[in-house]
């Protein structure tokens, strides 16, 4: 009874600061008012039993009054950046009281060039996220890039991230929805929030309804991406919990030197317009030092003006939520 009457003062706090989250998504976007309003989700008892797998997946780290986030470098490297990662944001987190999951990718099969840097062994770099999750007591994540990837990263990870250019390949998502796992999809670029209703459909199919989805960007031309932030309000409406990338959706793909660019003086506005527009949690790549880093260090975060940022998004949380 208790926890019933507090979802319904959550719920009736909600709606009454609702006309504050547009309001500022409105200013900050002015073209996007009318599409907010009318995708905004149904803040109803169901909207919040579809994010207990959140609650399960955060344990005592569970904070349904903020945003989370899923942060790390790009790609393992080595265990000492990891760990300094892992550390740093990790105590950042807990004094804001965010729910944090630590995301490294094992190995990178999409990258540019043969040349490129795509892992240090596949069981190598899962051990390694293992032991992170075990020493700082945080869920951790990888993407994966063939279905038969899924179970062996399963063993290790919390959360299965698919990728944005294979979030429409069946195989994957069913494989991951099979292992019982939380799986994140990263929106196509080349997709419409709306779409994303046939990879939840996909997983859930599968008897798998611990669904998270991510909004990273869509293809502007050749060489750029922009955010088009009605895919948050919409994405929710499928009545998963919606991730903003705030570091991917502003890459620079297909340079001619290989190597992919990026705009990171862009990220805390990013993140900003996603927290106005009611993300329920952040996606940021960081790095002790991206200029030197093996994978996207053109679009990733510089560690030590992460926590400046995140204190930030938590005092514009308390607005718009």
């Amino acid at each position: 009874m208790k926890e019933r009457k507090e979802k319904g003062r959550r719920i009736k706090r909600i709606k009454n600061k609702m006309v504050i989250r547009y309001t500022l998504a409105f200013f900050t976007f002015p073209a996007l008012c009318e599409q907010l309003t009318i995708f905004a989700p149904p803040l109803t008892i169901q909207f919040f039993q579809d994010m207990k797998h959140l609650k399960s997946l955060f344990k005592e780290q569970y904070n349904p009054d903020n945003f989370f986030l899923i942060a790390g470098p790009c790609v393992i490297e080595e265990e000492e950046i990891l760990m300094t990662v892992a550390e740093k944001v990790t105590g950042i987190c807990k004094r804001l009281a965010i729910p944090y999951i630590f995301k490294a990718s094992y190995r990178k099969a999409n990258r540019t060039s043969v040349h490129s840097f795509t892992g240090i062994g596949d069981v190598e770099g899962l051990e390694l996220l293992q032991k992170i999750g075990k020493t700082f007591n945080v869920p951790v994540t990888s993407d994966i890039h063939s279905a038969a990837e899924a179970a062996m990263a399963a063993a290790y990870v919390d959360v299965l991230q698919i990728p944005a250019f294979l979030c429409r390949q069946t195989d994957i998502l069913l494989a991951a929805a099979e292992t019982g796992k939380v799986v994140n999809v990263k929106k196509g670029q080349f997709l419409s929030g709306e779409s994303m209703k046939f990879a939840v459909e996909k997983i859930k199919g599968a008897g798998n309804d611990h669904i998270i989805l991510t909004e990273r960007g869509t293809t502007f031309g050749y060489q750029d991406l922009v955010v088009d932030f009605r895919n948050i309000p919409i994405m929710k409406h499928l009545g998963e919990p919606v991730v903003m990338d705030c570091t991917h959706s502003l890459q620079q793909p297909n340079q001619t030197s290989g190597v992919t660019g990026g705009n990171p003086q862009m990220i805390g506005t990013i993140a900003r317009a996603a927290i106005a527009t009611g993300a329920d949690g952040l996606f940021i790549e960081t790095h002790p030092d991206p200029a030197c880093a093996k994978s996207d260090g053109a679009n990733m975060l510089r560690l030590d003006l992460l926590e400046e940022l995140l204190e930030k998004m938590v005092e514009l949380r308390k607005v718009v939520v």
